[in-house]
């Protein structure tokens, strides 16, 4: 008898959190099921075993049935896309971006990237673009999610790291706020680190416009009219101030342009803020009680604070709010960002942003150019400059001065783009469309080529959690015939484009190089290998290259404790002021729309919407209104409602319930159709960032007509 095959250990293919996990193999799956079983892998430190739904049933979109199985192209007699041979799929995906650049130039072709790719995907994807497509434009979905984040911390602390400090440090400190985040239903695992840090006798306060699941456990949950966050921030700076809070030696040691900060929070008063946030003084005045009362300190923000036209302002108060208090750079505080996508960080530190180079590097340096120029083996002139960002590149899709071809992989803008159905049409206006997914999403479904890409368990390749941590995936099966990796995939579009070497299909070999780029930049992987990874259960960068003689640099988990990263070592205050949302109220969008996840659906939705078991979860959308409103209007609960933007519409069915404000609906955006969330959302954009305002706009809301289409169920066609 032959023995069985070992279990593989590896990673969830959903959040940022990258759960350990380990797939057995099934001997006999029955028709149509996966040849793979989930388990628990008790031993990996993050979730030490647990697993949310979406990760328990993960293994179910390797399944035939769920999963594109042979490339598709678009029949020119009929327009409607056929199974075509792998050869023939890549000529004319080849032929297609060829032929644009050659009538409208280089950067008339453009990539759209995906924050779920691997490291090496990410890396080689930015490398496609600047050196076989000679294009400035490409940019990826992560610009919707952790931008301002990012583009704070770097302006405060000198370098962006989702989280740092390793997550279990968050079940020590002494006060969490945590800012627009919901991890109850996006990352469930996460939830054991609030309890445990409560069970240790720490307080949490919850900044939140719903009563969440993670502000049930709250002992302070603040309220505030969506958009309002940077006012709220401010505020409780103020009171830090006036109230005598301030460490004035950690000030004075170790942060720069306190005054400045001081003089814009002070504009922010008590009454003020409750004017413009909706949140009671009291309720201030007891959050920075909780918050300056504890020995540490952390604040802890997500997609509902930072997705603003403000976002990188907010986050820098935040990040005020910890400076003045003296919680960063010290053990159990710090401002930290609760990174959303599974390669969230890893995919915004190796080169598929648009003004980016590998090793969380700046395309306008010179410096940093070379660097790159030398390991790529190109000119660094032959290097192009900075693109336009993602909602920009897509803005201008199909238009004289726009990109004409489009590659996209790892993304689904259609369901996922504010404006979407705007951005629709425009993908609809390319000359070329070529996507590379796993399953038939609503943006494939619009390509000339759909190229179909292996899974997470079909291959090896590393991931960056939202600590920072560098982990491994392992193969645990072969794809299945007619589907390639997306690294076989750029290395057959590159060959037919003319650059025959430098796109390896061996992801070790692609990690091998980009250890290389990364050498000497912020996001510095050179001193990390596979072998280390499967050893230490991930290693957190930094982690530079030693000599031969000198010992193995240990890695990174916790960030500026000696001092940040800035060039005089020390922390800056932002000096900001509230500013409205871009998009206000008025007569005719008298409410406000703020959108969200749930719990057994994930981003678009591609591949959980075809998971059954998640799909009778969360069938449908939805639209979230507080009895109050529901009453005005005449809608009960299971009403089709119709809310309606200066975009466009979508309906769904009411869920009426007292945990939302009764200004402000909730629509969750993992869904196309009528349903489609996003085609209300606004595409203001921060003019630091370029992140749009998908947290906030002007909307109006009414019980749909007799006869509008809803969606019923999430289970596509």
């Amino acid at each position: 008898m032959t023995a069985a095959a070992p279990p593989t250990d590896t990673h969830c293919p959903y959040c940022s959190l990258q759960c350990g996990m380990r797939l057995r193999p099934v001997e006999r799956p029955a028709p149509g099921e996966p040849a793979v079983a989930v388990e628990e892998r008790p031993a990996f430190p993050v979730n030490r075993g647990a697993l949310c739904g979406k990760g328990n049933n993960a293994a179910h979109v390797l399944s035939p049935a769920a999963r594109l199985r042979a490339p598709l192209v678009r029949d020119h007699r009929t327009g409607t896309l056929r199974e075509a041979s792998w050869p023939e799929a890549l000529d004319r995906a080849a032929r297609g971006l060829a032929e644009a650049a050659r009538r409208h130039g280089r950067d008339a072709v453009g990539v759209f990237g995906g924050g779920g790719l691997t490291n090496e995907k990410a890396y080689l994807l930015g490398k496609f673009a600047r050196v076989v497509l000679r294009t400035a434009n490409i940019d990826y979905n992560g610009r919707f999610c952790m931008s301002s984040a990012a583009a704070a911390q770097r302006r405060a602390f000198g370098l962006d790291r989702g989280l740092p400090f390793p997550l279990a440090d968050i079940s020590r400190t002494g006060c969490l706020v945590l800012v627009g985040g919901n991890p109850a239903d996006t990352m469930p695992p996460a939830v054991r680190y609030l309890r445990e840090q409560k069970e240790a006798g720490g307080r949490l306060i919850v900044v939140d416009p719903r009563r969440t699941r993670t502000a049930e456990l709250a002992d302070l949950h603040l309220r505030p009219v969506p958009g309002t966050d940077l006012a709220l921030a401010l505020g409780l700076l103020h009171l830090v101030i006036a109230e005598g809070h301030v460490d004035e030696a950690f000030v004075a040691a170790r942060t720069s342009g306190y005054e400045r900060a001081r003089a814009a929070a002070m504009a922010h008063w008590p009454e003020r803020v409750e004017r413009i946030t909706g949140v009671p003084v009291a309720q201030l005045r007891r959050a920075v009680e909780l918050f300056c009362a504890a020995p540490s300190g952390m604040v802890l923000t997500a997609r509902g604070g930072e997705q603003h036209s403000k976002g990188v302002d907010t986050v820098g108060a935040w990040i005020d709010l910890c400076l003045a208090t003296g919680r960063a750079g010290r053990p159990y505080s710090g401002y930290g960002c609760l990174t959303g996508q599974g390669n969230g960080q890893g995919g915004r530190e190796h080169g598929q942003k648009a003004d980016q180079l590998p090793g969380y590097r700046s395309i306008d340096d010179p410096a940093a150019r070379a660097h790159v120029a030398r390991v790529w083996g190109v000119d660094p002139t032959d290097l192009p400059g900075a693109g336009r960002s993602a909602y920009e590149l897509l803005d201008t899709l199909g238009t004289a001065d726009g990109v004409r071809a489009l590659l996209v992989m790892g993304s689904n803008p259609v369901v996922s783009a504010p404006r979407a159905g705007h951005v629709t049409e425009r993908l609809r206006a390319l000359d070329h469309l070529v996507v590379c997914d796993v399953v038939l999403s609503e943006t494939a479904e619009l390509a000339d080529v759909v190229l179909p890409s292996a899974q997470w368990a079909e291959e090896d390749g590393t991931m960056t959690n939202l600590e920072g941590r560098v982990i491994l995936r392992r193969a645990a099966l072969a794809p299945p015939e007619g589907v390639r990796t997306d690294l076989a995939i750029l290395h057959g579009l590159a060959g037919r484009l003319g650059t025959g070497t430098g796109f390896p299909a061996a992801a070790e070999e692609a990690f091998a190089e980009l250890r290389r780029a990364s050498a000497g930049g912020q996001a510095d992987y050179s001193g990390i290998t596979y072998e280390r990874i499967a050893a230490e259960d991930g290693v957190f960068w930094p982690c530079p290259a030693t000599g031969e003689d000198e010992p193995r640099h240990p890695g990174t988990p916790r960030l500026f404790l000696d001092r940040f990263a800035t060039p005089d070592g020390r922390a800056r205050f932002a000096a900001v002021s509230h500013r409205p949302a871009a998009e206000e109220p008025d007569e005719s969008y008298p409410l406000r729309m703020t959108t969200g996840r749930v719990l057994a659906q994930y981003q678009s939705g591609a591949q959980t919407r075809r998971t059954p078991a998640l799909n009778r979860a969360a069938p449908a959308p939805f639209v979230e209104l507080h009895p109050h409103l529901a009453d005005r209007l005449g809608i009960a609960e299971g009403d089709p409602v119709t809310v309606t933007s200066r975009r466009g519409q979508a309906t769904a069915a009411a869920r009426v319930t007292t945990t939302i404000r009764p200004d402000t609906v909730f629509m969750p955006f993992h869904w196309s159709g009528p349903g489609r969330a996003n085609n209300l959302t606004n595409p203001a954009l921060d003019p630091v960032s370029r992140m749009p305002e998908f947290k906030v706009c002007a909307v109006r809301v009414e019980r749909a007509r007799d006869g509008a289409a809803t969606d019923t169920i999430g289970e596509p066609a």
